[in-house]
């Protein structure tokens, strides 16, 4: 499994960044490579809660779902796929002064096994970046 940690420093309060986050449906505003949101089936005590995604990584267009497996308001959530890209996100949320660190740690597996570890290599760069925009956008969209 490839693994990817990254912080960012938010000056917005925990609890909008982390509204913001939970939201699947706010996903496709702030991600460059996820395409869709789809099906969110969002429950009140948020385990269990669900949705669909059309993501696109390295030109290839890949559908699946994803499922809340743990959550902590404010502190913490963890998503996991249950179909498409196997991949799980552990999203952890700090105040720190009048805002907001942010930590996202993601496992995933690779979908393309026949391209080699060259190619596994430019797929696994392609997917930091990614994850940098990712949190680049939030910054921007938290504090407008």
């Amino acid at each position: 499994m490839a693994k990817i940690t990254r912080t960012i420093t938010i000056n917005a309060p925990v609890e909008k960044v982390f509204g913001y986050v939970t939201d699947p449906t706010n996903l496709p505003e702030i991600w460059p490579s996820m395409v869709e949101v789809k099906d969110a089936k969002l429950l009140p005590e948020h385990v269990g809660s669900s949705f669909g995604w059309v993501y696109k990584m390295a030109g290839m267009r890949f559908e699946g779902s994803s499922e809340v497996t743990e959550h902590v308001t404010s502190q913490r959530q963890v998503t996991k796929s249950t179909k498409g890209i196997q991949s799980m996100f552990v999203w952890t949320y700090q105040p720190e002064g009048g805002g907001t660190k942010l930590t996202v740690d993601l496992e995933y597996t690779i979908p393309i096994p026949l391209l080699g570890k060259l190619a596994e290599a430019f797929i696994v760069k392609l997917n930091e970046h990614e994850a940098d925009v990712l949190l680049a956008n939030l910054k921007a969209r938290m504090e407008a």
